[in-house]
């Protein structure tokens, strides 16, 4: 320890005031380092559940009304407008003209259309069974034309049609045939 004595007189009060000070202070223990209280964390609330969504209860599907119709009152000339129909949706192949004096295949089948249009069931009266692949590609094109114009007047129909082939693989129906050479 650094005698203080020999820089102030030892009868001056302020020598032993000091003196004192600095003894204190060096034997006064200093306090512990006490870290900052942290708050604790928040207490763990219920998971909030999202507000309910409301939804409105199914209805029935509205019934739509067929964009296509047809006034005919007997199959026959239902007939005619279902050929027109499918002229119309095989445009490109619709063959032109007479059709030769040989065809590759001829096929008859009957259609049943129900109220809206929609092809219920096809049955062949006379298949070409040489040829699979015109009888899958006429089904396709009946198929591919639907909704067919519903038969407002009957509620449904089954009709006959007869479809000429052309080895080109273009055809025409019965109904609307140009003939043949």
């Amino acid at each position: 320890m650094i005698s203080l004595a020999r820089f102030a007189k030892p009868h001056t009060t302020t020598f032993w005031i000091g003196l004192a000070a600095i003894v204190t202070g060096c034997s006064t223990k200093m306090p512990d380092y006490v870290p900052p209280v942290k708050p604790p964390p928040p207490a763990p609330t219920a998971p909030v559940a999202p507000p309910p969504v409301v939804v409105a209860p199914p209805t029935a599907p509205a019934k739509a009304k067929p964009t296509l119709v047809s006034q005919a009152r007997k199959a026959a000339d239902y007939r005619r407008d279902a050929a027109q129909h499918l002229y119309e949706r095989n445009a490109t192949r619709i063959f032109s003209g007479k059709m030769p004096p040989q065809l590759y295949a001829v096929g008859v089948l009957d259609v049943d259309v129900d109220k809206v249009g929609a092809i219920t069931s096809l049955r062949w009266v006379r298949a070409p069974s040489h040829a699979p692949e015109v009888i899958a590609e006429i089904e396709k094109a009946i198929h591919a034309a639907v909704p067919f114009p519903a038969p407002v007047r009957m509620g449904r129909v089954t009709y006959s049609e007869t479809w000429l082939w052309d080895k080109s693989g273009r055809f025409q129906l019965d109904t609307l045939t140009e003939g043949q050479h």
